[in-house]
């Protein structure tokens, strides 16, 4: 089936004595021969007023169509003459934050778009803390409706902000991680942390928007993304869709950089992925400064190595409260470069000078005196901060380093290099590149996608081909679990070091040693 939208404009032959076929399969009849679909149904709340509104439109009407794993099925129709737009709503479910956009199904223009705190976050920071109270009497139904209340309410805003109403809103699309989905659907997540991690369902494919209490069309449909297990979701599988790695020839990786590292390498033939936890480090996790990124944080961290001027740019250039991922990143890249911390990540009391001192007997530095900071406090990353940014970004690169060499090569032999989420957005990959966190390559060859889950939710409001696309991806991948991977493990220990024990697969990379 070809449809360039989901909305269809038909003509339908009018019933006569020598043609008196039903409404409903007068209707199915000309949207199978107009679109070529094998398949198509239609609900009984639109067979109730079906015949009304082909006889007071002539017999010319809007369809707004739509596909689950059973076929091709007709949302609603109106009257071709209906002034009402046809509008669609991409969701990306993020941990933290969601991101939502309003779109023209009929022209698949971009009308609006938001973005929010996930109000989960008042259960919990992480999704292992939101599991565990989902687990309690009443638990899953308090935290489907944290997000399902506040959806309904951004939804109604976007759409006020550009004088359109929720109930014009026909079809949802959702990505987020498999987790994020189950909560979202109310479905029981518990098995998800718990061995042999297993999800309710790898395909949700679509409900009735009115089943999981989201306030649009009363016919409206929401599309939640397939995932592949409990630790690779559909904001991955998005995010392939709208990287279009799965139509490549040549072969790519995907980097998506959130609450877990998940990657995935491959082309059309075929593609590998896996998941790991180096999220926190850019997120700022790591540290007890950390913080996401917002006014006063520091983003950017820059120390001169010959008088060791430190230099620190905070959003919005507010006095600074903490640091974010991408400053964290370039922090401990200066300091490496600037040798005020060697291979091992250790604290050189004599480069950093009157900036080192012991904070409850552990080394630590002093990023911003207390005198200089909004909080009026030190901002200072300690050693026990500077260990577990090395385990980050360890990690990091040993899940790049283990997915490739199961098919014969090296990070470094990748010729495309897609970057998705707050890693693309923020991180400046010259630092990340400096500490060992991603392959020592030229810069051309990293390519930032922003946020492809969102993306790739919009890519399916506005082409129906689409829908078929998703479906192979899940298919074509297979999942790599790096729990009881040994490579895995022998290689993370050699990549806990700045750059990496093997200094020859970053070249580029050199300490100042004046």
């Amino acid at each position: 089936m070809c449809l360039s939208s989901w909305v269809l404009i038909i003509s339908l032959p009018k019933p006569s004595l020598q043609d008196n076929t039903a409404d409903v399969d007068r209707l199915l009849q000309a949207i199978r021969q107009q679109t070529g679909a094998g398949h198509v149904t239609c609900h009984y709340r639109l067979m109730k007023k079906l015949p009304d509104i082909l006889r007071a439109s002539d017999y010319r009407v809007r369809c707004v169509l739509f596909k689950n794993a059973a076929g091709w099925f007709i949302v609603d129709v109106e009257p071709v003459t209906d002034a009402r737009p046809v509008l669609g709503l991409a969701v990306d479910l993020g941990t933290t934050r969601v991101v939502i956009r309003l779109i023209d199904l009929i022209s698949g223009g971009n009308l609006a778009e938001n973005s929010f705190d996930n109000p989960q976050i008042a259960i919990g920071p992480d999704i292992l803390t939101r599991i565990h109270d989902a687990d309690q009497p009443g638990g899953i139904a308090r935290i489907q409706e944290l997000i399902i209340s506040e959806i309904n309410l951004q939804a109604e805003r976007i759409c006020r902000s550009v004088n359109l109403r929720a109930d014009d809103i026909y079809l949802v699309t959702v990505s987020g991680n498999t987790a994020m989905t189950h909560l979202f659907l109310g479905l029981e997540p518990r098995w998800l942390i718990r061995e042999p991690y297993i999800p309710v369902t790898n395909q949700p494919d679509v409900v009735c928007a009115a089943d999981v209490g989201i306030r649009i069309h009363p016919s409206g449909q929401i599309f939640v993304f397939p995932n592949i297990g409990s630790y690779f979701g559909g904001d991955l599988i998005s995010g392939i869709l709208f990287s279009g790695l799965n139509r490549r020839e040549e072969t790519a990786m995907l980097v998506d950089v959130g609450t877990n590292a998940e990657v995935v390498l491959g082309n059309h033939s075929w593609m590998i992925a896996c998941a790991g936890a180096a999220g926190p480090a850019l997120e700022g996790g790591v540290t007890q400064m950390g913080m996401m990124a917002g006014p006063g944080v520091i983003d950017r961290v820059t120390i001169d190595p010959l008088d060791f001027t430190v230099d620190c740019h905070t959003i919005e250039d507010m006095p600074p409260r903490g640091i974010c991922g991408s400053g964290l990143i370039d922090l401990a890249a200066q300091l490496f470069l600037s040798g005020m911390i060697d291979i091992r990540g250790k604290l050189v009391p004599g480069r950093c000078k009157d900036r080192f001192y012991l904070e409850n007997g552990i080394p630590a530095f002093i990023l911003v005196s207390a005198a200089q900071s909004e909080t009026g406090c030190n901002l200072v990353i300690t050693q026990a901060d500077l260990d577990s940014l090395l385990r980050s970004k360890a990690a990091m690169f040993t899940i790049l380093e283990t997915l490739t060499g199961t098919v014969g090569l090296a990070p470094q032999d990748i010729p495309t290099f897609y970057i998705a989420g707050t890693f693309g957005y923020f991180i400046n990959p010259v630092s990340a590149i400096t500490i060992g966190m991603i392959p020592d390559m030229p810069l051309t060859r990293y390519q930032t996608l922003g946020n492809s889950s969102l993306e790739g939710a919009s890519m399916l409001l506005k082409d129906p081909t689409k829908m078929d696309e998703i479906g192979m991806i899940q298919k074509n991948i297979t999942y790599m679990e790096l729990n009881v991977n040994m490579d895995f493990m022998n290689r993370f220990s050699a990549a806990k070091f700045i750059p990496h024990t093997h200094t020859g697969l970053f070249p580029s990379v050199r300490q100042w040693e004046g």
